[in-house]
């Protein structure tokens, strides 16, 4: 039996060329960085020649928003192959950088440490600074003024120092215990007058001799770092007041002079009958 065979022959797919991914222009990327950065240095310095206070919380607000328009800015920008990585980490650090600048921002009340300090625990500053020297390594210019910080202060006063004192003159006598774990500040007031403050070291004890004879309000402050300037500790702050009026009286008896010597406790003590209550940090005494 005879057949014929067939060939089939089968046409060979082709495909178009793919036309490859055009490269992006260094010169055109790098314009991009010095056009996102260029005000965003100029905030930073804004913030470095900035008084403490307002001027410096609306420095560091300026500042927080060119640098979240920087980081938004670099996140859209065309960026060479070697680039991409560093880019990608240098917007990520910014937008970091522009909410620590924004959370140190300072309420300027009590108990409060200086914005710089602030910035000087957080982790943004260091993260831009890595990741610009990656790119700048790289032939990317991505230098960045940081802002300058301050080291956290521990200041104290001596023990017993006055840090507000009234005319005394009466035989009144209160002795001050501290056994906290903190320093303290002990203000006694009449009425809306501050008869006089005194610091009194952790675990340490003062008297204060020639109180007036009268009815007064006994505050007390804990905390760390004492800023004599704001007549506050800058952290780890407590405001409270005892419950019970102190009352002081000297008297004239047969044979002599009576008068009031008190000891207030600040930490709790077994068979202490002294309750206290906090006190909102602007309705403490100066």
């Amino acid at each position: 039996m005879s057949g014929s065979s067939g060939a089939s022959t089968a046409d060979a797919a082709s495909s178009p060329n793919s036309s490859p991914t055009p490269s992006v222009d260094p010169d055109s990327y790098r314009h991009a960085l010095t056009n996102a950065l260029g005000p965003l240095n100029g905030a930073l310095r804004a913030v470095d020649r900035a008084q403490e206070g307002g001027s410096l919380n609306r420095a560091l607000d300026s500042a927080a928003s060119k640098a979240e328009a920087a980081a938004d800015a670099l996140e859209t920008a065309r960026t060479p192959e070697n680039a991409k990585a560093g880019n990608t980490q240098f917007a990520t650090s910014l937008r970091a950088l522009g909410q620590d600048l924004r959370s140190a921002h300072g309420s300027g009340g009590r108990c409060a440490d200086s914005p710089r300090v602030t910035l000087s625990t957080a982790e943004s500053p260091k993260s831009v600074k890595e990741a610009g020297h990656a790119l700048t390594s790289l032939g990317y210019d991505a230098t960045l003024r940081l802002p300058r910080t301050e080291k956290a202060q521990h200041r104290r006063l001596a023990n017993g120092a006055l840090i507000r004192d009234s005319s005394r003159g009466g035989l009144g006598r209160l002795t001050v215990r501290n056994g906290t774990s903190s320093d303290a500040v002990v203000t006694l007031t009449r009425g809306t007058r501050t008869a006089f403050s005194v610091y009194i070291r952790k675990g340490s004890d003062t008297t204060i001799r020639s109180v007036n004879s009268g009815s007064y309000t006994v505050y007390f402050t804990t905390g760390e770092d004492w800023n004599s300037r704001k007549s506050s500790f800058t952290r780890e702050c407590s405001f409270e007041k005892f419950d019970d009026k102190a009352n002081f009286r000297t008297v004239q008896v047969s044979g002599g002079t009576q008068y009031t010597v008190l000891t207030f406790t600040l930490n709790k003590v077994i068979g202490g009958n002294a309750t206290t209550s906090e006190v909102a940090p602007g309705e403490f005494p100066s």
